[in-house]
């Protein structure tokens, strides 16, 4: 095997003499590798960014809360009514009006216990049909983030990874021409370069 000293800091660019065209290949490479990389992970993470924020501020001007009414009795207790909390809620049966004026029927979650006809705040899409409740311009903003983050390391991890697979595959090339060129040199080092009676 060749001999692979320590890594020295931007080896690549510097001029020396031995080193090959696969070298300068592989340094073009790197380059190409970096820059597409984060070229690609900052465009796409923008663009995801971008494209959910668009979407829920959409969400937040076109999603109305409109009251809708029980049409059965709630599961559970009225005893429970008071101390359930969001995650207590129950699933039950609403009917609701669409700007329309089309009647719509959905199962949102309620109180435990209520009866039929209490009224309840369902949120809809401009063709009446049940939505959840859009989320506030903050939580629209930490999930746009989010989501723009994980979209750009992954659009990132691609390039990147081609370009170690590119790279790894000329720093064999490159260490088995070394090991061809040193085996060639094997033979000139057994022979004496003096004469047997020399001292």
């Amino acid at each position: 095997m060749a001999f692979r000293g320590p890594k020295v800091w931007l080896w690549r660019w510097r001029r020396n003499p031995l080193k090959r065209r696969a070298d300068s290949v592989e340094t073009w490479v790197v380059l190409g590798t970096w820059l597409v990389t984060v070229l690609a992970g900052v465009l796409a993470g923008l663009a995801a960014t971008q494209s959910v924020e668009q979407g829920l501020a959409r969400e937040r001007v076109e999603w109305r809360a409109v009251e809708g009414h029980l049409t059965e009795k709630a599961p559970g207790t009225a005893a429970e009514h008071s101390s359930a909390s969001t995650a207590d809620r129950v699933w039950g049966k609403v009917r609701w009006t669409a700007p329309d004026g089309s009647s719509h029927t959905g199962q949102v979650r309620v109180r435990p216990g209520s009866t039929v006809g209490t009224e309840v705040t369902v949120w809809t899409d401009p063709q009446g049909h049940l939505v959840t409740k859009p989320a506030t311009a903050a939580e629209a903003q930490l999930r746009a983030d989010l989501i723009g983050v994980l979209v750009g390391a992954g659009a990132a991890l691609v390039p990147f990874v081609c370009g170690r697979m590119v790279c790894g595959r000329l720093e064999r090339r490159r260490m088995a021409q070394w090991d061809a060129e040193w085996a060639g040199f094997d033979p000139l080092w057994g022979r004496k370069t003096w004469a047997d009676g020399d001292t």
